[in-house]
């Protein structure tokens, strides 16, 4: 059961709403960043509750499972990435090659219980972090290993329409 690998670039949605999901960045706000980390993560949280967590509704789509465990990482490391932000003078991230992640961490095997708990502290770790974001911060910049440029306030933005997504690829709305 391959997956193929996610190759697009997604820092469109920076400036545009997503067709997929509806998720609009232009209309998110720094200060609803920590409500909407937090409110993402309950979602995602109920989500692994459901009947069949674990499987793929096809051979090439990840289960519910998959993508909450992505998400879960996706809280974390974005939280690193703010966190180098603020402590660093334009930081470049590291490569994060997600798919590799995912067969690695043999997401489709994890305990979505332990994921759930998981996934919950990353978010409020996260939603803390941006909470204590001084106001003269969120303009910071950071890059991604592609070159991709961002600051505080437009990688949280970004972050969250990734979260945001994989809730409508397993179906919530």
């Amino acid at each position: 059961m391959t997956i193929t690998p996610d190759d697009k670039d997604w820092t469109w949605v920076l400036d545009r709403r997503c067709p997929e999901c509806g998720y609009d960045s232009t209309q998110i706000t720094r200060s609803e960043l920590p409500a909407a980390t937090r409110s993402t993560a309950a979602t995602w949280q109920t989500v692994l509750e459901g009947d069949d967590v674990a499987m793929r509704p096809s051979p090439s789509v990840w289960s519910p499972l998959e993508y909450a465990c992505h998400v879960r990482d996706v809280y974390s490391l974005f939280g690193q990435r703010v966190a180098l932000m603020l402590a660093e003078d334009d930081p470049q991230f590291e490569n994060w090659d997600q798919d590799a992640t995912a067969v690695h961490g043999q997401y489709g095997e994890q305990d979505p219980a332990r994921v759930s708990v998981d996934l919950g502290a990353a978010a409020a770790s996260l939603a803390a972090l941006f909470e204590s974001v001084p106001a003269d911060a969120w303009e910071r910049p950071g890059r991604r290993s592609n070159g991709s440029r961002f600051t505080v306030d437009s990688l949280g933005r970004y972050y969250l329409h990734d979260v945001v997504h994989h809730l409508h690829d397993v179906g919530v709305e």
